[in-house]
């Protein structure tokens, strides 16, 4: 039993509208940036990816105060909105390198084929690219879902009211009282 006032409906809601649009936004953005990195050439590309494999060596937690005063009010005012629950996570270099090398393995007569067939770049992607690796985006898809259920501490900071209140955040917030002997059920919690 609760005795905060906490709507487990609207806080499961919310997690799963900023669990599927996070996911799915973010698997467009690492889709591109991935076939980018791998099939096209463009000047700087070696040095952006390794730029990008460097930013895997700072722990997020580091990103956090930086992070916060981008969305704070003084610059975007994301605060309390479903923007600051879904945007800051797009990006995942982790899975654009994993999805890079997947595309990097496949063969690049494919490629040259397609492109003597007059196939665009996007459509090679969208018809070639993704389904070989199919199974390295179903991987990401739920490794990303599970990432955005599971976050605590950035929705913690960013959104604590209940209309954009996360499952994670309130389930700590519900409290869970024993009416027997008036103390919190924590295994219930």
């Amino acid at each position: 039993q609760t005795n905060s006032g906490v709507n487990f409906t609207q806080i499961l809601t919310n997690t799963l509208v900023v669990g599927v649009l996070s996911t799915l936004l973010g698997l467009v953005v690492i889709i591109i940036t991935a076939y980018a990195l791998a099939r096209m050439n463009f000047k700087g590309k070696n040095l952006l990816f390794t730029l990008m494999l460097g930013t895997m060596m700072i722990p997020g937690e580091m990103y956090t105060l930086t992070n916060y005063l981008t969305v704070s009010p003084s610059q975007f005012n994301w605060v309390d909105t479903y923007t600051v629950l879904i945007v800051p996570f797009l990006v995942s270099v982790y899975y654009t390198y994993l999805l890079r090398n997947n595309f990097m393995q496949i063969p690049n007569e494919l490629y040259l084929a397609a492109k003597i067939d007059g196939t665009t770049d996007l459509k090679y992607l969208w018809k070639v690219m993704i389904p070989l690796a199919l199974p390295t985006l179903i991987s990401i898809t739920i490794l990303k879902m599970m990432g955005s259920w599971n976050t605590y501490m950035w929705p913690n900071l960013v959104a604590n009211d209940e209309e954009h209140m996360l499952i994670t955040v309130g389930i700590r917030h519900a409290q869970f009282v024993d009416e027997a002997t008036n103390q919190t059920n924590f295994p219930a919690q």
